[in-house]
């Protein structure tokens, strides 16, 4: 499968992505199962952290720093569409 890379991800409410691929298709993600499974992910539930996510180089996944990040291919697999009317 070929997943689309990353333009844009924005933090929105409850701990959830927003994230714009280069498909054109938007997604939301909910990072709240990662926070609550994973010991990595604790630290996105200090919220200034969470704001600070960024889209890696080529789209290839986002990142926090150096030990939390998220693939592309997670974003797309498990986030939900967002609908616009």
């Amino acid at each position: 499968m070929n997943t689309p890379k990353i333009l844009s991800a924005r933090p929105s409410a409850d701990k959830k992505l927003n994230v714009k691929f280069s498909n054109g298709v938007e997604k939301a993600y909910d990072c709240k199962p990662l926070i609550e499974k994973y010991n990595a992910f604790k630290v996105l539930e200090n919220e200034v952290f969470f704001q600070q996510v960024q889209v890696d180089a080529g789209g290839y996944g986002i990142s926090w720093d150096d030990k939390v990040d998220l693939s592309e291919y997670e974003l797309w697999m498990n986030a939900v569409e967002v609908v616009t009317a």
